[in-house]
């Protein structure tokens, strides 16, 4: 009996959660097309870690003459038969569904074969002085393995000479890199028209070869091998070690190549070969890719066409105040994002920045903002003369970068800024700062779900704890002592700090609500993640449901638990929720007989971050704010909009519901704070 979903697989069930928003009708039509675009990113994304990663293994043995890994190589079917299965019903949902719901709005995406008159007046100019000037033409009958960019778009081109009929093959790069994607074409007022900038290319292509007939043009994108394989260089420093190899992703083994599936079979064969690309690497797809530009498109938005959009709530107890640190003296604060406004969090940071008695700022970061009002703070508090610690993970994925150019602008100011582990990643949300009060040194602590970027919190669901209980900020002292070297293994009794407690305290957990069970009374919890993979985890939730202890499982992406299985998890259900906003909160609830236990976490249950990570799990233990959290969770339990319900199959079915009245959990959680 299978005990596990494939993770790979789970996660692409995840990803067709997101595209079945662009399928239903009752979405916004933009946030449809919007729902494409995040599809697209996502597969992208998956693509370059996941994917490239199998890949690279069966390159690495045959590198070194052994046999591959069949269980890799059926993995690697059974993913591009799932996301050709997900692509074709991608495909149908533009070109059938959205494109005509478009243009009854008066928006038309047109390709060159509808260019009027004036509109081709327009492009000629706009083509001989915008694109032409960007174009690079490669004759492939002339060379090979022409090296294609990581994400680049190409139009692969066959010609006929005119005199002697011989066939020409050649590649022209699409410049979106370098010039807008779409083009915003003349038209009537009450209209709005929009070329790609491929259709301008495709309208101009005899200009380009003026000897030849055209044959054949298609489009084609590459995506790379994104892993950075630190691992190889072991002389250096972490940041000298990412600095060195952030390159890898631009020449990266290429891990799918995506073509028009128009494209004749012969015409994909010589191009394959010609560019050095293996057939298990081709996926067909549309005419167009790298969706994820979409999220760019030119239109005039109005209202109908959109999600009603909220306006940002003032946390109540922080309306109207001079003073974050005032404020959190008198009582612990919990803020839930996106429906309340981030800067309350910049505005704390800020603060403390500025106040007088504060001596010292300690604080990790993982993701930040392209322009971080929480690191110019930073840097504004070490001018001001404080003693400002910066843990500064450079190994966030895709954010290497960004990281360590705030990490040497940081640095350049004067704080302390310490850099990743070599074993360990630091993922956790947590902020500790010090203020003289009347000779007293008293500590304010933050303790986060999500990253202190204030641009990914206006569309990531996250929760964040601003308090002052000793209870909590001692034991923040630890991890902090930890991460400066200062402790090497340290103890906890109020958080959940991974890789030290966490993992054994949520088994703790567990067995608590066992015995419950076993001694007659009840057993449940409810447990809220991104992604639940870890075995040891899934294994404990097996045995507590054949116990008898109930249990309820929201999880945004991949889950490797079965539910529903007799003498396996007939006690636990599971459902996701995909809608306008990310899930992204870890919450963790343990009924433990009526005297709840309720915890806030930076952790998903996956081995990487109860493992290999440091993450830090919160307790909420104010009442009026575990009601909050409470409220939050029981309308997520009866959203009957949103929720689906995972199963057996993996089919994503929405979940039935015979109550009249409509529950869709995060329009009515931010109505509830509203109030």
């Amino acid at each position: 009996m299978q005990k596990y979903f494939d993770r790979e697989l789970s996660w692409l069930s995840f990803n067709f959660r997101v595209l079945q928003e662009a399928i239903n009708v009752e979405v916004p039509l933009l946030e449809r097309l919007r729902f494409l675009a995040i599809y697209s990113s996502n597969l992208d994304e998956f693509y370059r870690v996941r994917v490239a990663s199998y890949i690279h293994v069966l390159r690495m043995q045959k590198a070194q003459e052994l046999e591959p890994d069949l269980k890799i190589k059926k993995l690697l079917k059974k993913i591009k038969r799932t996301v050709h299965k997900q692509q074709v019903e991608f495909g149908r949902i533009f070109n059938e569904e959205l494109i005509p719901l478009l243009q009854k709005e008066g928006i038309y995406l047109i390709d060159q074969t509808k260019v009027n008159a004036a509109q081709k007046k327009f492009l000629d100019n706009y083509y001989q002085e915008e694109i032409l000037p960007l174009l690079k033409i490669s004759d492939l009958s002339a060379k090979k393995n022409t090296f294609l960019k990581n994400k680049g778009l190409y139009l692969t081109i066959e010609t006929l000479a005119k005199e002697t009929g011989e066939k020409g093959q050649y590649l022209v790069n699409i410049p979106t890199d370098k010039t807008q994607r779409f083009i915003v074409l003349p038209s009537k007022k009450s209209e709005q028209v929009i070329i790609q900038i491929s259709d301008v290319m495709r309208l101009y292509l005899t200009d380009l070869f003026r000897d030849a007939d055209i044959s054949g043009c298609y489009s084609i994108k590459i995506t790379r091998d994104a892993e950075l394989y630190l691992e190889e260089e072991i002389d250096e420093t972490i940041e000298e070690r990412i600095s060195s190899s952030l390159h890898k992703r631009i020449i990266g083994d290429p891990s799918r190549f995506l073509y028009d599936e128009k494209m004749p079979k012969t015409m994909l064969k010589d191009f394959r070969k010609k560019l050095g690309i293996k057939k298990n690497e081709v996926m067909p797809g549309g005419r167009y890719h790298n969706f994820n530009d979409f999220f760019g498109l030119p239109i005039t938005v109005r209202e109908e066409l959109e999600y009603e959009q909220f306006d940002l709530l003032t946390h109540p107890k922080l309306n109207g105040k001079t003073s974050y640190l005032d404020a959190i003296s008198k009582q612990d604060i919990i803020l839930h994002f996106p429906y309340q406004n981030y800067n309350h969090v910049l505005e704390f940071i800020e603060e403390a920045a500025d106040d007088e008695l504060v001596e010292e700022i300690n604080i990790t970061l993982y993701r930040v903002a392209k322009e971080s009002r929480v690191c110019k703070a930073l840097i504004k508090a070490k001018i001001n003369g404080k003693q400002v610690n910066v843990f500064n993970e450079v190994k966030a994925r895709f954010d290497e970068e960004l990281n360590m150019e705030w990490g040497e602008k940081m640095k350049k100011a004067g704080i302390n800024v310490l850099y990743s582990f070599d074993e360990i990643k630091v993922h956790s949300k947590i902020c500790l700062i010090k203020r003289r009060e009347q000779k007293k040194l008293v500590e304010y602590a933050y303790f986060g779900t999500g990253n202190f970027n204030e641009a990914t919190a206006k569309i990531y669901c996250d929760h964040a704890l601003l308090t002052k209980n000793p209870l909590l900020t001692k034991e923040l002292n630890k991890v902090f002592d930890f991460l400066m070297g200062k402790a090497k293994d340290p103890s906890f009794n109020n958080l959940l700090a991974a890789p030290f407690n966490m993992r054994n305290q949520f088994e703790a957990l567990i067995d608590n609500e066992i015995a419950h069970v076993k001694a007659g009374r009840v057993g449940k919890m409810t447990l809220k993640m991104n992604s639940l993979q870890d075995k040891s985890m899934i294994k404990k939730l097996y045995e507590a449901s054949n116990a008898g202890v109930k249990i309820t499982i929201i999880v945004r992406g991949i889950c490797c638990l079965i539910p529903g299985v007799d003498d396996m998890s007939k006690n636990i259900k599971v459902l996701s929720i995909i809608d306008r906003y990310l899930e992204h909160g870890r919450i963790y609830i343990f009924h433990n007989n009526g005297d709840e236990k309720l915890f806030l976490a930076s952790a998903d249950w996956m081995t990487r971050n109860l493992s290999r990570r440091v993450e830090v799990g919160f307790p909420i233990l104010e009442k009026s704010q575990r009601a909050e959290i409470k409220k939050l969770i029981n309308l997520q339990l009866r959203d009957n909009v949103k929720a689906r319900m995972l199963n057996k199959t993996q089919s994503n079915p929405y979940k039935k519901s015979t109550a009249k009245d409509k529950v869709r959990a995060q329009f009515d959680f931010y109505h509830y704070l509203n109030k």
